[in-house]
């Protein structure tokens, strides 16, 4: 049989997008100069790659279900992001800006299950003696830890294959090659390739794999999308470099919920779990000040107490400025609308400033009630009470829409001490809870009829 000719393709290094001829820009993602050339082998046939067996055929009714065996990492709040625990024959994806802490958090996590399991760190990046040092300075139990510096990933599948470790980390997936791709480390190509291969590996011999990302400029994950695709979670570890706290987010988990939270604190020891992250979110003034509101969102599996901030000041520009740190500037920008609209509360002519106290990220609808009664404080010079949680999702009609989860929301804002809820009608609690005096609003009118009332 005839080997195949050799074909010839562009890929884009920042998107993994694939072309038949060069281009100096991309035209799925705009970027300059990240067309790359990529040659790889045609098939010889329609069949390539068959092996002469067939997989077996069955009904989804007789497949056999058990439950899957979970490992626990020994931080509660990162079992919580990988949906109660670690997961044999996984692979999980960590991504952060550099510096942000994840070499740390695997570190961590290896040295406390190494006590009870074989865990092998594959480092690309650092020294064996760095990853030492480190471990020392954080004082963890790193008696057991196997530890291997190597970027060939036929190497590396070799020696795990070789000692039978239980878990495995790769630190960082984008130092990774295989002779397979003839392209250069941190491709396209050889991430893509060295991602599968490890994942196929992984899967085959019940391994659980930590593959570490670098991630871009915009934020994503460094690498092609198809790498997001292959794996089974991906977690966002995010901290700002002024902060000491640190948010794990999953945005992809097929052994949990999506958009699980997990807070942290880096310390000199390490990283800290925080286990109600609503306390530190929550640092508020001790008197009550304009534009200052606490919401309730709801973050995977549990509620979170977060303060949101504004500030309406009078604009001098021919277009005023919306600005946001936490949540969508469109969302804000089609809020105003309908606080125009439907409260008769005039915005154009003035700045529109938006602050998640924290950090925090706020993907959810439920916070639109909170941040235009903030507004509204702002602009009208007068604070909203300091034991008021408000919640609420408004429609374009200037109606109040229900959230999901309530009940537990209020159940979130009793325990931390609030005593007045403005909330939908849809979600008023049938029982009342005891210190509690909710009012339930159908339309954004009775919302600011309420708080004029307090």
């Amino acid at each position: 049989m005839k080997e195949g000719k050799v074909k010839t393709l562009f890929a884009c290094d920042s998107c993994g997008s694939t072309f038949s001829k060069w281009a100096g820009q991309c035209p799925e993602c705009q970027e300059w100069n990240t067309i790359k050339e990529q040659k790889q082998p045609a098939a010889s046939s329609p069949y390539h790659g068959y092996s002469g067996a067939l997989s077996p055929v069955q009904p989804i009714s007789q497949v056999t279900l058990s439950n899957t065996p979970r490992i626990t990492t020994g931080m509660s709040e990162f079992d919580r992001v990988l949906g109660g625990g670690l997961v044999r024959g996984s692979v999980v994806l960590v991504g952060g800006d550099p510096g942000v802490g994840k070499s740390t958090c695997l570190l961590q996590v290896c040295c406390r299950l190494s006590e009870k399991m074989k865990v092998l760190y594959v480092t690309g990046e650092e020294s064996p003696q760095q990853i030492a040092m480190r471990a020392k300075r954080l004082r963890l139990p790193d008696q057991h830890l196997l530890l291997m510096a190597e970027t060939e990933v036929g190497n590396i599948c070799a020696t795990a294959y070789q000692h039978q470790p239980q878990v495995m980390v790769i630190d960082s997936i984008q130092t990774m090659h295989t002779a397979t791709a003839s392209s250069a480390p941190g491709s396209v190509s050889q991430v893509r390739e060295s991602a599968a291969q490890l994942t196929h590996f992984a899967k085959h011999n019940d391994l659980a794999i930590f593959l570490v990302g670098h991630v871009t400029k915009s934020g994503d994950i460094a690498g092609p999308r198809v790498l997001e695709h292959i794996i089974d979670v991906v977690c966002y570890f995010e901290g700002n470099s002024d902060s000491r706290y640190r948010v794990m987010r999953a945005v992809k988990n097929r052994y949990g919920a999506v958009n699980e939270l997990g807070v942290f604190a880096m310390t000199e020891n390490g990283l800290k779990e925080i286990s109600n992250p609503s306390a530190i979110f929550l640092s508020r003034l001790a008197e009550p000040m304009p534009g200052s509101a606490v919401m309730v969102i709801w973050e995977g599996s549990r509620p979170l107490l977060v303060e949101v901030q504004a500030l309406v000041d009078e604009s001098h520009a021919e277009n005023p400025r919306r600005i946001t740190v936490g949540i969508e500037q469109n969302r804000l920008i089609m809020l105003l609308a309908v606080l125009h609209r439907h409260g008769g509360i005039i915005t154009y002519n003035q700045d529109v400033f938006i602050n998640v106290v924290g950090g925090v990220k706020i993907n959810e609808t439920g916070a639109d009630l909170a941040i235009l009664l903030s507004i509204t404080s702002s602009l009208q010079d007068k604070p909203l009470p300091t034991d008021l949680i408000i919640f609420g999702e408004i429609g374009l009609a200037g109606e109040i829409r229900p959230v999901p989860n309530g009940q537990e929301r209020l159940k979130e804002a009793v325990k931390h001490g609030f005593r007045r809820a403005i909330i939908p009608k849809a979600n008023a609690p049938q029982e009342k809870f005891s210190g509690l005096t909710v009012f339930p609003v159908e339309k954004l009118s009775d919302a600011l009829a309420a708080i004029s009332s307090l």
